[in-house]
């Protein structure tokens, strides 16, 4: 074995130490340090990584984190750690997969809304790193010139919709508001048994989130996945009003282009 292959079979198992998928007295031979001052160096590596990835983590979800509280998600960003490590270098990028970890966890089983607020709050980091939309106004000619099924709606880089069973969107929005009485929506929706529609969208450099009707939503959820008009018009139904929908998605900018669709 060469200097160089022997060098990167050290640092991957280095790596794979650090992560605990294997054992330490694997390193033996392969490190340069005495074991004792190795051991010592690894417990030290996977302390520090243990708080990057705390510190990352809350980055991604602060509205969870402001839910469980700070020694609860400093607990669960370890063990996710742990159990996901990273795979890439852009920490940014890490932590899709905390949602279904956090649905999975016997421990926060009492508090079920946690694992969708997550997901908003995965959203919410996503669309802050979206890139940026066009700052002139779609040009809508073809809404009165074109027929709905050979037109296409294209939204903001970003946008994403989330359908949950409890009221996250009023969650998210409640912190982040100041004053006493900020979570007497969410206090309200869950005393009624409501959900929400989270339509998560990019402000310039601010993350917002909306909660749609049932309608709208099912319009902007086809809209988003590429749908024609016209198939995006019948998902919402005939208690859809589309012209509020298009004032709505013009003041917030939602809305990227009309594009014509191609059908051969």
């Amino acid at each position: 074995m060469t200097d160089a292959q022997r060098e990167i079979v050290r640092q991957q198992l280095l790596v794979s130490a650090l992560w605990r998928t294997t054992d330490p007295a694997a390193l033996q031979g392969w490190l340069r340090q005495a074991p004792a001052a190795a051991a010592h160096g690894l417990d030290a590596y996977r302390g520090n990584a243990g708080a990057i990835a705390e510190r990352a983590l809350t980055g991604a979800y602060p509205t969870l984190a402001a839910l469980v509280g700070e020694e609860t998600f400093a607990a669960l960003a370890r063990d996710f750690w742990q159990r996901h490590a990273p795979e890439r270098g852009d920490l940014g990028e890490w932590g899709a997969a905390l949602p279904d970890f956090i649905a999975a966890s016997v421990a926060l089983a009492s508090e079920p809304y946690l694992a969708d607020s997550a997901r908003l709050d995965w959203l919410v980091h996503r669309a802050s790193r979206a890139s940026d939309a066009p700052q002139e106004p779609p040009a809508l000619e073809a809404l009165a010139d074109g027929a709905a099924e050979n037109l296409r709606l294209l939204l903001r880089p970003g946008c994403a919709l989330l359908r949950s069973g409890w009221p996250v969107a009023a969650i998210w929005q409640a912190h982040q508001r100041d004053g006493e009485d900020r979570f007497a929506e969410v206090r309200a929706a869950f005393a009624a048994g409501r959900g929400d529609n989270a339509f998560v969208w990019r402000d310039g450099y601010a993350v917002r989130v909306d909660a749609l009707d049932d309608a709208s939503a099912a319009f902007t959820r086809s809209t988003h996945l590429g749908a024609s008009l016209a198939d995006a018009l019948d998902a919402a139904g005939d208690g859809f009003a589309f012209d509020r929908w298009l004032v709505q998605a013009l003041q917030k900018r939602w809305l990227v282009a009309v594009q014509p669709i191609d059908h051969r």
